[in-house]
């Protein structure tokens, strides 16, 4: 299967920064922009100076305002986007790499679930893993998963992406890597308060090892593979998002452990938590981390108070 034409819908910073790895990693690359001006920015100056302020594109790639055609397509539009991004678009047979770390507000779906009712001809495949976008932009090293069901397929597109600082390594727990993806922000926002509200890197550590068991027993409730846990798009994210200032959804968080207004930002951990939430309760897990940021971000308990709670809960034995 050719996978020459790549088209990468969303022109923020994702995008970009996906549509420069491509490019340097030799495909031929267009990217889908809404804004007519951030179009003619990238085919004139080779730059996106509203999304990614700073960085000299390739001057091979070339910018649409509407999709036209691909080998294979890239999305980066946020979560609650996705459905209507997709909706009308020509992907029969089409490879769809889907990048947006979230579960879809209303209907509880993963990003692969939204696909397969939006456009069910495409192929769905799942990009995650640590990963920000100036760094993938700029040529840093980068290692991510790309995750599909049909192995040969999954390892060509992560061959075909794969440039001198961007190296896809390809997995077959798409569930699981999708939901890893999507919970880690949820979690990033619990750590962000932590660290606003001084409660020390030892509280830190703490809640980053108890996420990591909570995600453990809820891939597995959902179809997904335990082990995904201790690869880059589980381990190597969750601990990237908790402790690094470039992340949104730790920035949410520290402002609200800082007892601050919540962020008008778009960290996508705000509208997973409660899809996060509502999903555990069906699925019977326990998940006291979740049910945390879901009463942070209500507004009426501070972070120390949910703190106390999650102490005075009734030990257990770790394993």
């Amino acid at each position: 299967m050719r996978l020459d034409r790549v088209a990468v819908i969303g022109a923020g910073a994702w995008g970009t920064a996906l549509a420069q790895a491509a490019a340097l990693a030799g495909r031929d690359v267009i990217v889908v922009a809404r804004d007519v001006a951030v179009a003619d920015e990238v085919n004139t100056r080779h730059t996106n100076s509203q999304h990614l302020a700073g960085q000299l594109l390739s001057p091979t790639i070339r910018a649409m305002t509407r999709y036209e055609g691909a080998d294979l397509v890239i999305l980066c539009v946020p979560a609650q986007a996705s459905r209507a991004a997709l909706t009308g678009l020509s992907l029969e047979g089409v490879p769809v790499v889907l990048t947006a770390k979230g579960l879809e507000q209303g209907s509880l779906k993963r990003q692969s679930e939204v696909l397969a009712e939006a456009a069910p001809e495409a192929m769905p495949f799942v990009l995650s893993g640590p990963s920000f976008a100036v760094d993938v932009a700029a040529g840093r090293p980068t290692a991510v998963t790309l995750a599909g069901d049909n192995e040969d397929l999954t390892a060509a597109i992560a061959a075909a992406l794969a440039g001198p600082g961007f190296r896809p390594y390809a997995a077959g727990d798409r569930i699981g890597v999708e939901l890893a993806g999507a919970l880690k922000n949820v979690y990033a926002l619990a750590a962000g308060a932590v660290d606003g509200a001084r409660l020390g890197a030892s509280a830190r550590a703490a809640l980053i090892a108890r996420a990591f068991a909570e995600l453990s027993r809820i891939i597995p409730a959902f179809g997904g593979k335990a082990e995904t846990l201790t690869g880059l798009a589980g381990l190597g994210d969750l601990t990237l998002s908790c402790t690094s200032e470039q992340s949104r959804n730790y920035q949410h968080g520290k402002a609200l452990g800082r007892g601050e207004p919540q962020p008008a930002s778009l960290a996508e951990g705000v509208f997973t938590a409660p899809v996060a939430q509502m999903l555990a309760r069906r699925a019977g897990v326990d998940a006291p981390l979740i049910d945390a940021v879901n009463l942070l971000l209500g507004g009426n308990v501070t972070i120390t108070t949910i703190v106390a709670g999650l102490m005075s809960r009734p030990l257990k034995r770790e394993d």
